[in-house]
C-alpha cells in the first residue's frame, strides 16, 4: 500500500471523510494489472469459501474500487452489491458489471452505508481495513447490514510477512501488525493467515505494480529483489514474474437468536447490533 501524506488527511466529499485509496485512485490501470496477478493460485477465495459458501446468499462488498471481485461474486450469489466511496470507481465497476443482472453499485463510504438493515448474508472489505483502530463506524455499519448468522470476512496485507510485508514496513514505520491484530481481536473476530502468489506476465508489469505500492526507494529495493527471487525462471526463458505475499483474513459472525453486550434487539427478535448511522 503506496502511502502518500496526502492520504493522512481526510477525503470530504458532502461534509463527510473518505480516506482516499493512494492507489487505485490515482494509478487505476497498473491496479488492474495488479488485481490480475495476484492470488494466482485462488488460495484467498478458497479459505473465503471454506467459512461460507455465498451460493445463493446476498452479499456486499466494500470498498468494490472498480468492481474487480463482483463478478466472481456473482456467479453464484442470489445478489451483489458493490459500495465505493470514489466516483470515478463508482462509473468503471458499473461498466465492469453492466451485463449482470444480480449486482448493483452503489457510491457510498463504509462508515454510512446507503443499505437497510439485516440485508446482507456477507460482508466482505479486502485490503481496505488496514490500520485497525479508527475502523470501529465502519465494522458497526457492516455489522448492521448483516443479518442474525452472517459473516464479515475481512481481508488485508499481512504485513508481518517476507518480503512483501518488509517493504510495507519500511514505508509505515509506525505501522503496528500485532497491535492491529489485536484489536481484531478484542472486535470479536478470528484470523487466519493466508500466503499467497502474485504471478505478472513479464518484469515490467511487476515494475508498473510495485512503483504504485511504494515509495520510490522502497519501490526500488523491492524491484531488485523480486528479480533476483526470479532469476532462475528468467534464466529458463520464462518471462513470468512471482511474488510471495501473505494476508490476513479476519472473520467474525453476527449473533443469532440471543442478546449479547453492545447488541440490541431488532423489532423482529432477532440479535441485532444495528447502531445509529453516524451522523
Amino acid at each position: 500500500m503506496r502511502w502518500f501524506p496526502r492520504a493522512l488527511s481526510s477525503f470530504r466529499r458532502g461534509g463527510e471523510e473518505v480516506l482516499p485509496s493512494p492507489n487505485i485512485w490515482y494509478y487505476q490501470k497498473a491496479y488492474e494489472v495488479e488485481n490480475r496477478a495476484q492470488d494466482v493460485d485462488d488460495e484467498i477465495w478458497r479459505v473465503l469459501a471454506g467459512y461460507r459458501d455465498w451460493s445463493g446468499a446476498d452479499v456486499l462488498d466494500i470498498g468494490c474500487g472498480d468492481g474487480f471481485h463482483l463478478p466472481r461474486f456473482a456467479a453464484t450469489a442470489r445478489s451483489v452489491v458493490g459500495i465505493e466511496p470514489h466516483e470515478p470507481l463508482v462509473h468503471d465497476a458499473r461498466k465492469r458489471v453492466g451485463r449482470l443482472e444480480n449486482v448493483e453499485v452503489r457510491q457510498g463510504r463504509a462508515q454510512r452505508l446507503p443499505l437497510p438493515d439485516a440485508a446482507f448474508d456477507v460482508v466482505h472489505a479486502r485490503t481496505a481495513y488496514f490500520f485497525g483502530p479508527g475502523c470501529e463506524p465502519g465494522l458497526r455499519e457492516a455489522e448492521r447490514v448483516l443479518r442474525p448468522g452472517g459473516l464479515m470476512m475481512i481481508v488485508d496485507l499481512d504485513v508481518a510477512s517476507e518480503p512483501y510485508g518488509r517493504w510495507m514496513r519500511l514505508d509505515l514505520p509506525h505501522y503496528d501488525p500485532p497491535g492491529v491484530e489485536k484489536f481484531f481481536a478484542r472486535q470479536g473476530f478470528g484470523c487466519r493467515k493466508v500466503m499467497t502468489r502474485w504471478r505478472f506476465e513479464d518484469a515490467a508489469a511487476m515494475e508498473a505494480v510495485l512503483k504504485i505500492e511504494f515509495s520510490a526507494p522502497v519501490a526500488a529495493k523491492a524491484i531488485a529483489e523480486v528479480r533476483r527471487l526470479n532469476e532462475v525462471s528468467s534464466g529458463a526463458g520464462e518471462t513470468w514474474m512471482t511474488l510471495p505475499v501473505g494476508y490476513r483474513v479476519h472473520t467474525r459472525v453476527k449473533p443469532t437468536g440471543l442478546v449479547v453486550p453492545g447488541h440490541s434487539e431488532s423489532s423482529s427478535g432477532a440479535a441485532s447490533s444495528a447502531s445509529p448511522r453516524t451522523p
